[in-house]
């Protein structure tokens, strides 16, 4: 597909006032020129790759727009995301042209001459001006899209198609296609009909790639924009939906025959899409994320309420929805399990829940707290992904009770130990008193000292010291963990004084 005016477009859907003749300049190699222009001013003769210069000379007053090649690539990749209602395989060919492999999709829209058909009429109303070829070949479709007659070109035809087409059709730059004319070969048929050596050792390989590529002698895959669904399953509206009850509707319907492939392939989904199309052009695109492979279409439901909630406005439905896409982009082995008969499945309820929460604010700030190989406090756990498992695991015990042998700590520390001023009776005893954040607190109670020391391989500074923590409590009812840096005689030698920490809070 070949979007012949995309920049002209783009700048007159913007316009409140409708202007014929205008053209798009940008700064080429020092000198200003023209990169668009609309019909009306080719119609004047003036062709892209002109100079603004001449252009003038020849109409003083032509009106003239500076290039915005950001916005004409928005604009491409917009046109793209609207573009996969007809297939999900939809590549970029910048700066104006699409690929579309419509092979197995046709029929869902009455054949090929209907689909472009289509495609060419929706497009018209947008305000894009578009010409579509459709044809075995890759290197075909573009060239006939931009240099032959638009339309659908027979299976087995595309040879006889390409061959009167001039060389530009081929995709070669500029320059060779003019080498090529002054050597007298006008149309691809004139090159293809020569020993292939010359051209190889004159102009590359490249030329003769995009000759057999024209031609159907060499594959040329389409590169998609989006990677594609594991599964997907879609539904068509043909009077617009606006209604969120609606939409969670269609996805949980679209749901149930999602599962019913995934359940076939012994496989659940493990990060779900769906794309909502606006019947003005626009697509919303909602992805979520499950801790575990997921079948049940009731909470893939659930989890894109849970999503649009957050959204609210951000996913305007404007004049309603059309079409509406449930794809499973990644997906995991998933084989039945036996749940337990006399209660609930705990761990499935909580991987619901981390489902809901992620749904919510997004997977990567849901985590859980994963014990360490370390006896470092503020090592011995690590913050991961909640989903990050493929099995959501039981919470360790020794997250949720400890031993009644081993030494209470706070269950949340400071990122990092706070420096305090704190007094013992003894240099190697309890504090009686510290002093954090300003305020001096007095301590009434103290248990303790836990020893840590730190480990050996990380001393090769000698500036690693042995902790001594402390459980306090102060007369105010703050519960602190604090802990001297230092042992007394050994590490640290008078006059020299250790240094107070607070770690972390008791509840």
């Amino acid at each position: 597909m070949w979007l012949r005016r995309l920049s002209t477009d783009r700048i007159e859907r913007r316009s409140s006032e409708r202007v014929e003749i205008f053209v798009v300049v940008a700064s080429i190699n020092g000198a200003q020129r023209i990169t668009a222009l609309t019909d009306g001013a080719a119609r004047l003769g003036l062709k892209t790759g002109m100079g603004l210069a001449d252009a003038r000379a020849r109409y003083p007053k032509l009106p003239v727009v500076e290039a915005d090649l950001e916005a004409d690539q928005r604009l491409l990749e917009n046109i793209a995301d609207w573009c996969d209602r007809y297939t999900p395989l939809v590549g970029l060919d910048p700066p104006d042209g699409l690929f579309l492999d419509v092979t197995g999709c046709a029929h869902l829209f009455g054949g090929e001459t209907a689909l472009a058909r289509d495609l060419v009429t929706r497009l018209t109303q947008q305000g894009l001006r578009a010409r579509v070829a459709v044809a075995d070949t890759v290197g075909g479709a573009w060239g006939v899209a931009r240099y032959g007659k638009p339309g659908i070109i027979p299976r087995g035809e595309t040879k006889a198609a390409v061959l009167p087409l001039p060389i530009a059709a081929l995709r070669v730059d500029a320059e060779t296609a003019a080498d090529l004319r002054t050597s007298g070969l006008t149309c691809v048929a004139d090159l293809a009909a020569r020993p292939r050596a010359p051209f190889a050792a004159r102009f590359g390989k490249s030329l003769l790639l995009r000759l057999d590529q024209a031609l159907g002698d060499a594959d040329e895959p389409i590169v998609p924009r989006l990677p594609l669904p594991a599964a997907m399953a879609e539904q068509r509206f043909p009077e617009p939906i606006a209604r969120e009850a609606d939409v969670l509707g269609t996805i949980e319907h679209l749901g149930r025959q999602l599962v019913a492939v995934l359940d076939r392939r012994g496989e659940g989904g493990r990060l779900f899409q769906a794309a909502l199309f606006r019947a003005d052009g626009k697509v919303h695109r909602l992805e979520i994320g499950t801790g575990s492979p997921l079948r049940d279409s009731a909470r893939v439901r659930k989890l894109f309420e849970e999503r649009l909630a957050v959204l609210a406005d951000a996913c305007d439905p404007g004049f309603g929805y059309d079409m509406v896409r449930l794809s499973a982009l990644v997906t995991e082995r998933c084989d039945p399990m036996q749940t337990g008969l006399a209660g609930s499945d705990h761990a499935e309820e909580l991987a619901h829940l981390i489902d809901r929460f992620g749904a919510r604010f997004g997977l990567r700030r849901v985590t859980r707290l994963v014990p360490q190989d370390t006896h470092i406090p503020e090592y011995a756990v690590a913050a991961v992904p909640a989903h990050a498992s493929k099995q959501m695991p039981s919470v360790p015990s020794s997250l949720v009770e400890q031993d009644s042998l081993s030494a209470v700590r706070p269950v949340r520390l400071f990122n990092r130990p706070e420096l305090i001023e704190a007094t013992a009776q003894v240099p190697d005893g309890p504090p009686i008193s510290f002093r954090w954040r300003h305020i001096r607190h007095q301590i009434t109670h103290a248990e303790g000292p836990e020893r840590i020391a730190l480990e050996w391989w990380h001393d090769d500074q000698g500036n690693q010291l042995t902790r001594d923590y402390f459980r306090v409590e102060s007369r105010a009812g703050v519960r602190a963990w604090l802990y001297r840096e230092g042992l007394y005689d050994r590490e640290i030698k008078p006059p020299d004084r250790p240094q107070w920490y607070l770690h972390g809070l008791f509840a």
